[in-house]
């Protein structure tokens, strides 16, 4: 049995991950922590994992704190940067003990988007992420979409694939989104969605569409479970759930 710690345990993300893991057997949920709750329960509780769905704001602390500790942690709050993932980095040092495993989404249908609009980019000439969620979330765009974004401009760089074309050059409203390592992301936020992504490709003559929908975080779940089950055996800074994918 995995003795696991959950952080933001009364979160929607967390309380369903709580009962997600107690489910799916071989996991102890050994501390169920959140707002004003002390960190040394891990301790006290003898977790093995915690799993952080806290804010952007107090991940990167938990994560420090996990390290010193020797607490294997899978990070699915918002917000966590390239900025934060390389300050984890230096605090894991060279030879590291401890996991780190950083999710932007656990969706198993959005991490396989992801890799198919990787795939995709070098085809066409141009491309945009649009990506959906509940007028609740704090951050914009959305970690998944950061990535995404990522994802195309390597796919893109690697290829030699020029600069996307657009003649734009008065918006002061911002009207043609955020540019994320070059690529236009537009954040909707409107009451009915849960979780939802759009990448829009482009060619002369032809335009072509992944979308995934998440429409209840149920399907978080498998991902979830799968990224506590496998973040101790992976010592180090992983990033991406699609990094274990072909481990399970």
């Amino acid at each position: 049995m995995t003795r696991v710690a959950v952080l933001g345990a009364r979160g929607r993300m967390g309380s369903e991950s709580v009962r997600a893991l107690e489910e799916a057997g071989g996991f102890d949920v050994v501390a169920q922590i959140d707002v004003d709750d002390s960190l040394d329960q891990l301790v006290e509780a003898g977790a093995e994992v915690a799993l952080d769905f806290t804010q952007p704001d107090v991940a990167l602390d938990h994560v420090a704190w996990c390290i010193r500790h020797g607490v294997h942690v899978v990070v699915g709050t918002s917000g966590f940067d390239d900025a934060k993932i390389t300050e984890v980095g230096e605090l894991l040092g060279e030879n590291p003990s401890t996991g780190v495993l950083v999710v932007p989404n656990f969706s198993i249908g959005a991490v396989l988007m992801m890799r198919f609009a990787a795939a995709a980019a070098p085809y066409f000439e141009s491309v945009e992420v649009i990506e959906m969620h509940h007028p609740d979330k704090v951050d914009a765009p959305s970690g998944t979409a950061t990535r995404t974004a990522e994802m195309i401009a390597e796919a893109r760089d690697a290829a030699g694939s020029p600069a996307l074309p657009d003649a734009t050059t008065t918006d002061p409203s911002g009207a043609r989104g955020a540019k994320v390592a070059g690529i236009p992301v537009h954040a909707v936020r409107s009451r009915g969605f849960t979780a939802s992504q759009e990448v829009l490709f482009g060619a002369a003559g032809e335009i072509f569409s992944l979308r995934h929908d998440s429409i209840a975080r149920s399907s978080f779940m498998p991902g979830v479970v799968s990224a506590v089950r496998a973040v101790s055996s992976r010592p180090g800074i992983t990033v991406g759930l699609d990094a274990i994918l072909d481990d399970t």
